[in-house]
């Protein structure tokens, strides 16, 4: 199969093929399979997946900036393991219903990447970033998880300020000493995550879960937006006895 930067597939199987360095930088697989695979420093900037099971496949020191991913199948039900995103680029990079549970992105690079309607499930982000120096002085941070099912997940000590996670399952997620100041989690789902250490300063939680987030575990919670039925929620997870009468 010839495979070249620009090009179109469509419903082909290419598991066979030698990915090591290719150029595919916009390129459009539609409906393809690949299993197995390792992407070795083979480039997707700018490409699009469309319906493509892409499963017990490693990326690895892949670039995938600005690569568009839609209604794909990235996890092995079977074997219960997902893809590994090792030292790679997903800057600007999209995935909209797409099964990534049990995914692994490790140091990997995503700024202002975007999940939308994802399942997530267990995913973890060892070593990876999504934030960006622009200058010695300047860092921003900038990424989106639009409902998504992070359940389980593990984004412990992550930088997320201001990033938004709107509508997103955070139930039992680690997010120990993860830097959400600012963030936008209005209708999030943070039923029993762990929050020990998190920073939630003017973080908006505004139609979010509550229940049995005790606000003397985070680091900071000054300014922290909620609506007026969450505060009781709020209270009685510090043991506080609310007496409306």
């Amino acid at each position: 199969m010839a495979l070249k930067a620009g090009g179109r597939i469509d419903g082909e199987t290419l598991s066979a093929e030698d990915w090591t360095e290719a150029d595919l930088a916009d390129a459009v697989f539609a409906g393809c399979t690949v299993e197995g695979a390792v992407f070795a420093s083979t480039g997707f900037a700018g490409a699009r997946f469309e319906r493509c099971r892409l499963i017990r496949c490693r990326f690895s020191h892949a670039d995938l900036r600005e690569a568009v991913f839609e209604d794909c199948q990235f996890a092995d039900p079977d074997r219960k393991t997902g893809p590994v995103f090792a030292f790679s680029r997903l800057d600007e990079a999209r995935f909209t219903r797409c099964d990534l549970s049990q995914a692994r992105f490790d140091g990997s690079e995503l700024y202002e990447a975007r999940f939308e309607s994802c399942n997530l499930m267990a995913a973890t982000f060892p070593r990876s970033s999504f934030s960006r120096s622009f200058g010695r002085k300047v860092e921003r941070t900038a990424a989106d998880f639009l409902d998504c099912n992070l359940d389980l997940a593990d984004l412990s000590e992550k930088r997320l300020t201001s990033c938004r996670l709107t509508g997103s399952r955070l139930r039992e997620a680690d997010l120990s000493n993860t830097d959400l100041e600012g963030a936008d989690l209005t209708r999030a789902d943070l039923f029993q995550a762990i929050v020990d250490g998190a920073k939630l300063a003017s973080a908006d939680l505004r139609g979010a879960e509550v229940s049995g987030l005790d606000l003397r575990r985070l680091a900071t919670y000054r300014d922290l937006k909620i609506a007026p039925d969450q505060q009781f929620r709020l209270l009685d997870a510090m043991g506080l006895d609310v007496q409306l009468e």
